[in-house]
């Protein structure tokens, strides 16, 4: 059963239009990544999915019991963001928020929940640590950690290894595949990072003024776009 389904969606912003009539659908444990150029609505649509943006036209539907508010977001890092005073236990308990509904309070099973996502991504030892003083990698891992606290079906990420080396990008991508394959938890994740989409991800959206593609990743390389981005007749 299908968790997302964008039906004839557009979408845009300050004015302009930048995706039309787009067609594609995120089932459960599906790994999708969105490329495209730059300025090609790849966050646009992600905020639209989140509801932080209206669409224009179309439609978006949720399935099989997800709720907007339960989707589990990693967005861009912004350097004040980076620079957050809370330490990481802080940082990842945030992630229940959403969960805790008018409840004044965390409860038990918040923190329990707290502990063991933080102890999936190797954090537990940071855990009285300020966010602030923590590598690009590990404040990477404890905002994947929020994230995860935050659902149980999909995580929805943006650009999260901009700025990473590429041995905690890799290591990145690795745990990702792992959240994906053992806690069946679909991902779509915003790239520039093609080659690595296509050897990670299930499926690929690219997305351009000229073309649209939604498949596997198998039938994007074969694809007119993915030949374009992948460079060329090697990947065929």
């Amino acid at each position: 059963m299908a968790l997302i389904k964008c039906e004839n969606v557009s979408v845009g912003y300050e004015g302009q239009t930048v995706i039309k009539d787009l067609n594609f659908q995120i089932a459960n444990g599906d790994y999708l990544c969105i490329v495209g150029e730059n300025g090609s609505g790849k966050s646009t649509l992600v905020k639209s999915i989140l509801g932080l943006k209206a669409v224009e036209k179309g439609r978006i539907v949720f399935g099989d019991g997800l709720r907007q508010t339960e989707i589990g977001y990693l967005p861009q890092q912004t350097e004040v963001q980076k620079d957050f005073p809370a330490s990481v236990y802080e940082v990842v308990l945030s992630g229940r928020l959403n969960s805790r509904g008018l409840r004044p309070f965390y409860t038990a099973q918040d923190r329990r929940t707290v502990y063991e996502k933080m102890e999936m991504l190797g954090i537990h030892a940071l855990s009285r640590q300020c966010f602030r003083d923590l590598s690009g990698g590990q404040k990477q891992r404890v905002l994947l950690a929020r994230a995860l606290c935050a659902t149980k079906k999909l995580l929805l990420l943006d650009e999260p290894v901009t700025g990473l080396d590429p041995i905690v990008t890799g290591e990145f991508y690795q745990l990702l595949c792992k959240i994906n394959r053992e806690q069946k938890i679909a991902v779509v994740m915003v790239s520039h990072d093609v080659e690595s989409a296509v050897e990670y991800a299930s499926h690929i959206l690219h997305l351009s003024e000229d073309t649209q593609f939604f498949g596997t990743a198998a039938a994007y390389q074969k694809s007119r776009a993915g030949k374009t981005f992948l460079g060329g007749e090697a990947y065929v």
